[in-house]
């Protein structure tokens, strides 16, 4: 099982970013796909959610700002992020989830500056 989170950067408060998520080696269709974010010293966070068939849901802090899409036959997750702020400045993670299965990619950082 591999999850590939790439996109992360520096980015201008207002600005934007789109984080991708490359899954190999379960069905990625079934699994619920979700993006966390951990800021220093804190504790790690869900972000969005999107389920196999489609249910979305999102934190209170991005709503209206972040857009969660998936691609299930490229077996990718997508996280546009945009109006970013400088709050949003994390380790972002990829994570896929069905039944017992909670599989975690490598973050990619975040960095929003004033």
């Amino acid at each position: 099982v591999q999850l590939q989170a790439s996109g992360g950067g520096l980015v201008q408060a207002g600005g934007s970013l789109r984080l991708s998520c490359a899954a190999s080696g379960f069905d990625f269709s079934f699994y619920t796909m979700n993006w966390y974010r951990q800021a220093l010293g804190k504790e790690r966070e869900l972000v969005a959610a999107i389920t196999g068939g489609d249910k979305i849901n999102y934190a209170d802090s991005v709503w209206g700002r972040f857009t969660i899409s998936r691609d299930n036959a490229q077996k990718t997750v997508y996280l546009q992020m945009d109006t970013l702020k400088p709050e949003d400045t994390a380790v972002y993670y990829c994570n896929a989830r069905l039944l017992q299965d909670n599989y975690w990619g490598q973050g990619t950082l975040v960095t929003v500056s004033s």
